[in-house]
């Protein structure tokens, strides 16, 4: 079988995870006493990794840089729990492990501006005056109902091909006032991004969102390098709004059956309320 492809440093997502995991774990979080003098790194050193997770210093190098490719589900574990990952961070990287064996996918196109099918242009008509969109698996907007596109002010003054709402959270003047949560939407869009990334990492539409995004962009690139994987589902959003002024909405998103990745999200707000009000004013 053919090996993950490795980067021109050598490296492959599975090492590019493990690296800056490892970078994020302080030897004190994990009962290691460091004693008085200078380290070069804040994180794990390599060789304490190793020795929490159980394996050998060059087993485990090997690994990070790419050069060993079929880590068992043993020391997959052992990895994930001396480098206290999450549930959502584990599964990442049991599915890096296994991609490091396997040939990578085909990669994707882009689906920039893909119009709706009739059943989900009618689906969202229908939800108004709930704000709707349909966003792809690289959160490029592919179509919304009046209230999907005015939650997010300025966004249709972008063309078309260029509405995607992780561009839209870190490139737009608008975006850093509108959200309430502002580092959890920040975090959430790069979590999401780094998760495909491990999944598809020569799609070629979504390398060019990554390298936009973090030629311009410090706070995307800060988060980037950080690799965090996890879900992105807040219950409920704050929006500081230039028309209606302060709402809080809940939310609801699920995956398009035959959508290639693309989600439904729904904002919503209970009838009666201030909020629900202003909604039928974004509506209008």
């Amino acid at each position: 079988m053919a090996r993950e492809q490795q980067d021109g440093n050598g490296g492959t997502e599975l090492g590019r995870f493990l690296r800056a995991r490892r970078a994020q774990v302080t030897p004190e979080r994990v009962g290691i006493s460091t004693g008085p003098g200078w380290r070069r790194i804040p994180g794990l050193r390599r060789e304490e990794l190793a020795a929490l997770a159980g394996v050998s210093v060059d087993y485990y190098t090997r690994l990070e840089r790419g050069r060993e490719h079929r880590p068992s589900a043993a020391v997959v574990g052992a990895l994930a729990a001396a480098l206290r990952l999450g549930p959502a961070e584990h599964g990442h990287l049991l599915d890096l492990a296994t991609r490091a064996a396997t040939m990578p996918p085909a990669p994707r196109t882009a689906r920039h501006g893909s119009a709706p099918s009739a059943d989900l242009a009618l689906m969202l008509e229908n939800l108004r005056p709930y704000p709707a969109r349909v966003l792809s698996r690289t959160m490029d907007l592919l179509a919304g109902n009046r209230g999907g596109l005015r939650t997010l002010p300025g966004i249709e003054d972008w063309p078309a091909g260029q509405r995607n709402l992780a561009r839209y959270v870190f490139l737009h003047p608008d975006a850093r006032k509108l959200f309430a949560d502002w580092d959890d939407v920040m975090s959430g869009c790069v979590a999401r991004l780094r998760a495909l990334s491990g999944l598809e990492p020569h799609a070629p539409d979504l390398a060019a969102l990554v390298a936009e995004l973090t030629a311009q962009s410090a706070d995307f690139a800060r988060l980037w390098e950080r690799y965090e994987v996890r879900p992105f589902a807040l219950p409920s959003k704050t929006l500081h709004h230039p028309e209606v002024g302060t709402i809080t909405l809940r939310v609801q998103a699920m995956q398009i059956e035959g959508g290639a990745g693309s989600r439904l999200v729904t904002y919503f707000a209970d009838p009666g309320t201030p909020d629900h009000e202003a909604l039928v004013l974004l509506d209008r």
